[in-house]
C-alpha cells in the first residue's frame, strides 16, 4: 500500500504511524490492543487492521502471510468456462477426485455459483470463490488458512497452482 493511500484514508503516512505506535509502546502489545490503539486516531475498522498488520510486519511482530489465526496462503486462476461449471467441479465429489485425487476434505458451506467453505484433512481451512467474467469466463480463487508456518504457506500455493492447473485442463479440455 503506498504512502499516498494511506495518507488520504487515515490522514498520516506509514512513517507517522511507526513512529506513533512505537512512542505509544505498541512492540509490547497484542494484536487487538494496537488495532484499538490506531482506533484512537478516527480510523475506520479496515485501515485499523491495514495499519495494525503493517505496524506488526516492520517490526518483526508478524511474517508475511500470518494471521492471527496462522499463516495464510492464496491461488487464483482465470478459467474459460462459466461460473456454474467451475462450481460443479469443486462440489461433485467425481469431478473433483479427476482434478484434486487423494484430498482429505470436507465441504462445510457451500454457495451455488458462489463459494464453498472446506475444512482440510490437516484442520487448516480452504476458503473458494468464484467470480463469473463473463458468460464463458470465471475466476477462482482460493484461500487456504490456518497453516503452522511459513514452509506450510510455500508448500501450499505450489500445491494449489498445480491443483488449478488440473482443474482448468478439466474443464476447458
Amino acid at each position: 500500500m503506498r504512502d499516498q493511500a494511506v495518507r488520504a484514508k487515515t490522514g498520516k503516512s506509514w512513517d507517522e504511524w511507526l513512529s506513533i505506535l512505537d512512542a505509544a509502546g505498541a512492540k509490547t502489545l497484542g494484536h487487538k490492543e494496537i488495532v484499538a490503539l490506531v482506533g484512537q486516531h478516527g480510523v475506520g475498522p479496515w485501515w485499523r487492521q491495514m495499519v495494525t498488520v503493517t505496524y506488526e510486519q516492520a517490526r518483526g511482530l508478524r511474517e508475511k502471510h500470518q494471521t492471527a489465526t496462522g499463516y495464510t496462503a492464496n491461488a487464483s486462476r482465470t478459467i474459460g468456462v462459466p461460473v456454474d461449471r467451475l462450481f460443479e467441479a469443486w462440489s461433485d465429489a467425481a469431478l473433483r477426485s479427476r482434478w484434486l485425487p487423494d484430498a482429505e476434505l470436507t465441504i462445510r458451506k457451500a454457495t451455488p455459483g458462489k463459494s464453498l467453505r472446506i475444512s482440510w484433512g490437516d484442520g487448516s481451512n480452504v476458503d473458494v470463490g468464484l467470480i463469473p467474467k463473463g458468460e464463458s469466463k470465471s475466476q477462482v480463487a482460493v484461500e487456504h488458512a490456518k497453516l503452522p508456518d511459513a514452509a506450510a504457506v510455500a508448500w501450499a500455493k505450489g500445491y494449489w497452482k498445480q491443483a488449478l492447473d488440473r482443474l482448468q485442463a478439466m474443464v476447458e479440455g
